[in-house]
């Protein structure tokens, strides 16, 4: 899923950040495109396939949509994207050569995600334990992005059975570690476990992040993650469910360029060797034998009349015990770089 440079796939969630209006989704889309990000995903769902007028809304998003009263149902109302908006935004992204990605929420979502030529989907993480839901994507799409938020390693297992029983290839799936609260409390981060996830599983790993702030994120590249997942918003004052746990833009932007240059720093060949621009340095920074007094010749090397200075181009501390005991074949200066001649 990587692209041909390998830079880690950015995914910069919108969500349901625009709060139901399409200009907020367009100005959303323009600031993913000045960060710089891969992706720019939303969020693809007819509320009342996703959720029955029973359940309850989570208590963060009563707190962030300041709302107690209204039902989960009625608030995603609120959120829904329709069909002519997502053709908008995908015409909009194309303009401004963005890829426009989304997260379908139910069978009909699949099915309408795919009609709008995805081949790629993602899999949010309350759907992780939905048989046919899963069934459907694996043979819908031909990329899989799993969240696992709230999930056991099971689960994980058995979701990813589902996908290969399906016909999705192993190196086709990318497997996001996550945690499923908003903002999360770093102590329950545990990224550790998406090198777990990709020590039991073989995939590509990821993780999509609900702290606070950007640097779990850039860990997470540094430990080996090959997708970022991260919810941003114009701003985190808004009223709806998931602006506080939201990047700004100009946070979007620090976290894009803090990832590519991590991205930078951890690649290469993994050998400890010199690299090309700190060589030009070994004769400025390291030391070689020299005159600590006159030496006249004939007068044997010693720790009386030797030292160890900068630069580094003559002969390397390391042969000390070798030229202690030699005899000087000239006349040395204090400081002057000692010769051994043969």
């Amino acid at each position: 899923m990587s692209d041909k440079n390998k830079n880690v796939i950015i995914i910069a969630e919108a969500g349901v950040n625009h709060n139901g209006s399409i200009e907020n989704a367009f100005k959303l889309v323009d600031a993913a495109v000045e960060a710089g990000v891969d992706y720019v995903k939303f969020q693809t769902f007819k509320a009342n396939k996703l959720v029955s007028n029973k359940a309850k809304k989570a208590d963060y998003q009563i707190e962030n949509t300041n709302n107690n009263t209204e039902s989960q149902l009625e608030m995603l109302q609120r959120l829904e994207l329709s069909e002519s908006a997502h053709e908008q935004l995908i015409k909009y992204c194309n303009s401004k050569n963005i890829n426009f990605f989304s997260t379908a929420f139910d069978l009909d979502s699949l099915d309408y995600l795919l009609s709008l030529g995805m081949q790629m989907v993602k899999i949010p993480s309350g759907e992780i334990t939905n048989l046919p839901y899963l069934r459907n994507a694996a043979k819908l799409f031909k990329k899989i992005i799993l969240s696992t938020g709230m999930s056991t390693l099971e689960e994980v297992r058995d979701a990813l059975k589902v996908f290969l029983d399906n016909g999705i290839l192993r190196e086709n799936i990318t497997i996001l570690h996550c945690n499923t609260e908003y903002p999360t409390p770093m102590k329950d981060v545990n990224l550790k476990a998406m090198l777990h996830i990709q020590k039991e599983f073989g995939t590509l790993i990821g993780y999509s992040d609900h702290t606070l702030g950007i640097e779990v994120p850039i860990a997470a590249v540094a430990l080996g993650a090959t997708m970022i997942e991260k919810h941003f918003t114009l701003d985190k004052n808004m009223k709806g469910p998931d602006h506080k746990a939201s990047l700004d833009p100009d946070e979007l932007k620090a976290m894009v360029s803090a990832i590519r240059n991590i991205e930078s720093a951890v690649s290469g060949t993994g050998l400890k060797t010199p690299s090309e621009s700190e060589m030009k340095n070994i004769t400025i920074a390291r030391k070689s034998i020299i005159a600590k007094t006159r030496i006249a010749k004939g007068d044997i090397f010693s720790e009386e009349n030797l030292t160890v200075k900068r630069p580094g181009n003559g002969i390397s501390p390391m042969l000390w015990d070798t030229v202690i005991g030699k005899i000087a074949t000239r006349d040395f200066s204090a400081d002057d770089l000692i010769v051994i001649e043969n």
